[in-house]
């Protein structure tokens, strides 16, 4: 418009009626606010149930591993930042940390039976690598028959679609190879928290194995024998 308006005759004026980069930059603004607030949930939540700083930071690195993986992808296939692809952003952080915190309390596991921290990373390796990759591709069995919608929902939904399946593809490779690499590197033997901290752990600890003997009790008693 500034350069059409230089040849505008004179008591030609233009005026912006209506304006919708205002509403898209609210929305990506609130999006962006979104994700930051899903990644920091999704770390403060395996910090409390894993209880050990160690333990959280290498299922944590996933995160933004498979958001920058995911970037990349879409500049490959030439999408851009938009409501759709930020949205499957904020889905991608809950998806993505599946393996990595799986990995980890295996190696956890190991190390609490004796085993070094190499030798338990190669050794759970070697249990759930095929789990690792069969769980992912269940995912990505969910999200590429999206890339081929037809029509317009087709072109909106297959960037969405496209993000999720990248994200999925480098968590996985960082699974495979980052996670146990970091676990060897990074875990110790697990000890029991002090403090206001390991008080507030134990008390979660103590509440959920209750919960999950109430749940147990229920179960049983709600099975009645059947008679033929």
């Amino acid at each position: 418009m500034a350069e059409l308006r230089a040849s505008f005759p004179p008591g030609l004026k233009d005026v912006i009626v209506l304006d919708n980069t205002l509403f898209i930059n609210a929305a990506l603004k609130d999006l962006t606010i979104t994700l930051l607030q899903a990644i920091g949930l999704v770390v403060l939540i395996i910090f409390v149930f894993l209880q050990d700083w160690r333990t959280t930071i290498i299922p944590s690195i996933a995160i933004p591993v498979a958001l920058i993986g995911a970037m990349i992808g879409m500049q490959a296939l030439g999408f851009s930042l938009n409501q759709l692809t930020l949205f499957a952003c904020v889905l991608a952080t809950g998806l993505v940390v599946d393996d990595g915190i799986v990995i980890v309390e295996a190696v956890s596991t190991k190390m609490a039976q004796g085993m070094r921290p190499l030798q338990a990373s190669l050794d759970a390796m070697s249990e759930l690598s095929g789990a690792v990759i069969s769980t992912s591709v269940v995912l990505l069995a969910v999200f590429v028959p999206v890339t081929f919608f037809p029509g317009t929902t087709g072109i909106v939904y297959r960037q969405f679609a496209y993000v999720i399946i990248f994200s999925i593809i480098f968590s996985t490779f960082n699974a495979l190879t980052f996670s146990p690499t970091m676990s060897a590197l990074l875990l110790r033997p697990q000890q029991e928290s002090r403090g206001p901290l390991g008080a507030f752990f134990r008390a979660l600890t103590g509440g959920l194995t209750g919960l999950r003997g109430d749940i147990v009790v229920l179960l049983l008693s709600s099975q009645k024998p059947r008679f033929w």
